[in-house]
C-alpha cells in the first residue's frame, strides 16, 4: 500500500560519474570530495565516555613507534609547506594581517590535533570562513573577529560536551552544496580586486555592491599584477600533471616570487604589490616588512578596550555563524577522511577540540578555524598515520615564522590572489553541482539553488537555516503523500479475508504524523449504511506523534457518536507509549484493542451479536 515516491528532500542522489572522491584532490587546494558523504567500513569503536582526546588515546593505546613517528613528521613537513601559503592568503582574503592566519596553523593546528577524534584531521584557517569573518573585520575591526572566534569556540565545546557531532547527519546534501557553491562564488569575487591589482580602499558588504565597486575601479587594473597572476594559476595547475610529489603551491608561489622580484630589478616599470609592501608589522621599536619573525605571543583577544556585554551581544550572531560552520565543515572533513583510511573519527571530541582550539587561539593573535579538507587530504596522502602528524605540522610553519618571515615578504599578493581563486574554483565542485542539478528531484534542486543564492545574496547562517527548514517541510510533504489509508466492508482477493456485514476495515499504511493525520483520516468522512464496528488497522503505520494521536481520538470520537464500536488492531505503531498514556481503551468506553487484524474482526463479529443496537444512530460522523 506504500506509494513509490521520488527520494526524500535533501536526500542525496545516487552517486554518478561526477561524484568527486577524496583521492583525486590536488596537492593543498580545497578541492573536490568537500561534500562526499561515503560510509566506510570500519568497525565501530567505543564511545569514550569523555569526549576528548579520543584519537591519540586510541593511538597511545594500541602502541605508538618510532617509524610511526617518522611518518608522522615527514607528513606534517610537507602539509605545513601546504599551509604556509593558504594560511597567509585565507588570512589576507577577511582583511586580517598574514601573520593572524599563520598563528591559526600554529596554534589551533597543535591544539586541536592533540584533543580530538580524528587521527588525519588538520585544522586551521580554510576557505569557507571568508565569506563570515571578512563583515566582522569591516564592522569591528580584527580584535572583534578574534573575539567572535573566542565565543563561537565556547559554543562549539558545549556542542561536543553535548553530544552534538552526530546532529551533522541532518543537514541535507543539498544545503551544504548550495552554501559552500554560493562561498566559493563570494570567494572568487574578493579575489579580482588582487588579481587585476585593482586600487579599491574598502569593499562593501553586499555582494552586488562588491561587482559594482569591482567594476567601478576597472580602470586602475594592471597588466603587471593580472601576469603574475596567471602566472600563478598556469604553474598551479600544470605542476600537478607533472609531478604530485611536491605540492604545487610551494612550486608556483615560488617561482613567481623570484621572477617577480627579478623583473622589479630589472624592469623599472614593472611592480606588483607583494606581502612585504601590502603589510609591516610593528613590535617595539623594531618595524618588519611582511610578518615578524616572532611566534605567536599571549594576547587579549578584544585589545585594550575591554570585553563588554554590548561587545558580546552585537558579536553573538557571528560567532554563531562561525560555530555552524566550523562544526560543518570540520566534520564532513573528518567523515571524508574515514572514507579514505577507513578509521573512525569521534565526532564529539572533534567538536570539543575544535572548541577549544578556537578558545586558546585567540589569545595568541589566532582567527577562527575549522577543519581543512586539503591539507587533511594531503596529510593523508604524505603517510600520517596519528594526529602527531597534524600537531607536528603546526611546529614547521612555527619553524618557518621564526626563520623565513623575511623571503615571505617577497610573495606577490596576485599570487595569493591566484591560489584562492583555484581554491573556490575546487571548492564549488561545478560539475558535481551540475550532476545534481540534472538527476536530483526537483524539489532537491530547489533546495539546492535556494541555499546558493542565499549564500551570495545574504550570508550562510540565513541559507542553512533557510535550507534546512525547506528540505524538512518538502521531507514531511513526501512522508505524507506516503501515508495511505483504505476503508472497506468487503475485503476480496487472494490474500484478503471476508468481512462480516456490519463491520468496516480502516487500513493505515505509512507514518501517522502532523503532516500526514487529517489525509488519513479523511476516509471516514462518510461510513457506509449498517456498519456497527470499525476495525482501525495500525500494522503498516511505523511511527505516530502527538498529532496523529489527537486526529485518531477525534476519528474515534465521532466514530462513538455514531454508536459505532472501535478495534484498534496492532502491532501498535511506535512509541508505544503514547497508547500507554493516552489510555483509549479507558477514556473512550467502545474502544477496544487486538493484536492484530483476524483477532479484530474475530472481536468485531462477537461485539456485534452480543450488541444488536449498534450503528443505530447516524452513520455519517461530523
Amino acid at each position: 500500500m506504500t506509494k513509490q515516491t521520488e527520494p526524500a528532500a535533501g536526500s542525496s542522489p545516487t552517486p554518478g560519474p561526477h561524484r568527486p572522491r577524496l583521492a583525486s584532490a590536488t596537492w593543498g587546494l580545497e578541492g573536490p570530495g568537500s561534500r562526499a558523504s561515503r560510509a566506510d567500513a570500519a568497525p565501530v569503536a567505543p564511545r569514550p565516555p569523555f569526549p576528548f582526546a579520543v584519537a591519540m588515546r586510541r593511538i597511545i593505546a594500541n602502541g605508538y613507534t618510532r617509524r610511526m613517528l617518522q611518518a608522522d613528521l615527514m607528513a606534517g613537513a610537507v602539509v605545513a609547506i601546504v599551509a604556509l601559503p593558504l594560511s597567509m592568503a585565507l588570512a589576507i582574503a577577511v582583511g586580517a594581517p598574514p601573520q593572524h592566519g599563520l598563528y591559526t596553523a600554529i596554534v589551533a593546528g597543535f591544539v586541536v590535533a592533540l584533543a580530538g577524534g580524528s587521527k588525519h584531521q588538520v585544522t586551521g584557517p580554510t576557505a569557507a570562513f571568508v565569506v563570515v569573518l571578512a563583515p566582522i573585520v569591516t564592522r569591528y575591526g580584527v580584535g572583534g573577529l578574534l573575539t567572535a572566534g573566542m565565543m563561537a569556540g565556547v559554543l562549539l565545546a558545549i556542542m561536543g560536551f553535548a553530544r552534538f557531532g552526530k546532529l551533522i547527519e541532518f543537514i541535507p546534501h543539498p544545503v551544504t552544496t548550495g552554501f559552500t557553491a554560493g562561498i566559493a562564488t563570494v570567494i572568487a569575487t574578493l579575489q579580482l580586486k588582487d588579481c587585476f591589482g585593482l586600487h579599491i580602499t574598502a569593499m562593501p558588504d553586499s555582494y552586488f555592491a562588491k561587482l559594482a565597486t569591482l567594476w567601478g575601479a576597472r580602470s586602475t587594473a594592471s597588466l603587471s599584477e593580472l601576469g603574475v597572476a596567471a602566472a600563478t594559476m598556469a604553474l598551479l595547475i600544470l605542476v600537478p600533471k607533472v609531478t604530485k610529489r611536491i605540492p604545487a603551491p610551494l612550486v608556483a608561489i615560488t617561482i613567481v616570487a623570484l621572477g617577480a622580484t627579478l623583473l622589479a630589478r630589472l624592469v623599472p616599470s614593472f611592480h606588483v604589490a607583494t606581502i612585504g609592501t601590502r603589510f609591516t608589522a610593528r613590535v617595539g621599536d623594531v618595524t618588519y616588512a611582511g610578518i615578524p619573525p616572532l611566534p605567536p605571543m599571549p594576547r587579549l583577544p578584544w585589545g585594550t578596550s575591554g570585553l563588554s556585554f554590548t561587545m558580546v551581544r552585537d558579536l553573538g550572531g557571528a560567532a554563531l555563524a562561525i560555530a555552524m560552520l566550523g562544526a560543518i565543515e570540520s566534520l564532513l572533513s573528518a567523515v571524508i577522511a574515514d572514507a579514505t583510511t577507513g578509521k573512525r573519527h569521534d565526532p564529539d571530541a572533534e567538536l570539543v577540540a575544535l572548541g577549544l582550539g578556537n578558545m586558546i587561539c585567540p589569545f595568541f593573535g589566532g582567527i577562527a578555524a575549522t577543519g581543512a579538507l586539503a591539507r587533511t587530504a594531503t596529510n593523508i596522502r604524505a603517510g600520517a598515520v596519528s594526529p602527531i602528524a597534524a600537531a607536528s605540522h603546526a611546529v614547521f610553519v612555527l619553524g618557518a615564522v621564526l626563520l623565513g618571515s623575511r623571503l615571505v615578504a617577497y610573495v606577490p599578493m596576485a599570487s595569493l590572489a591566484a591560489l584562492l581563486l583555484l581554491v573556490a574554483w575546487n571548492m564549488s565542485e561545478l560539475d558535481h553541482m551540475i550532476h545534481t542539478a540534472r538527476v536530483a528531484p526537483r524539489s532537491d534542486v530547489v533546495v539546492l539553488f535556494t541555499c546558493f543564492i542565499l549564500t551570495v545574496v545574504f550570508d550562510m547562517v540565513v541559507a542553512v537555516s533557510v535550507g534546512v527548514v525547506l528540505a524538512a517541510l518538502m521531507f514531511m510533504r513526501r512522508m505524507s503523500a506516503m501515508t495511505e489509508s483504505r476503508l472497506t466492508t468487503v475485503r476480496q482477493g487472494e490474500d484478503t479475508r471476508t468481512l462480516a456485514d456490519g463491520i468496516a476495515l480502516y487500513e493505515i499504511a505509512g507514518p501517522l504524523f502532523f503532516g500526514a493525520a487529517q489525509r488519513a483520516m479523511r476516509s471516514f468522512e462518510v461510513v457506509e449504511e449498517g456498519v456497527k464496528v470499525v476495525v482501525l488497522a495500525l500494522g503498516a503505520v511505523p511511527v505516530i506523534d502527538a498529532t496523529g494521536l489527537v486526529a485518531l481520538e477525534a476519528t474515534i470520537s465521532s466514530l462513538e457518536k455514531a454508536n459505532m464500536l472501535v478495534i484498534i488492531a496492532g502491532p501498535l505503531p511506535e512509541p508505544r507509549s503514547v497508547f500507554e498514556r493516552a489510555h483509549l481503551d479507558v477514556s473512550h468506553d467502545k474502544v477496544f484493542f487486538a493484536d492484530s487484524i483476524d483477532e479484530a474482526t474475530k472481536l468485531a463479529s462477537d461485539l456485534i451479536l452480543l450488541t444488536p443496537d449498534l450503528g443505530k444512530a447516524k452513520h455519517a460522523p461530523a
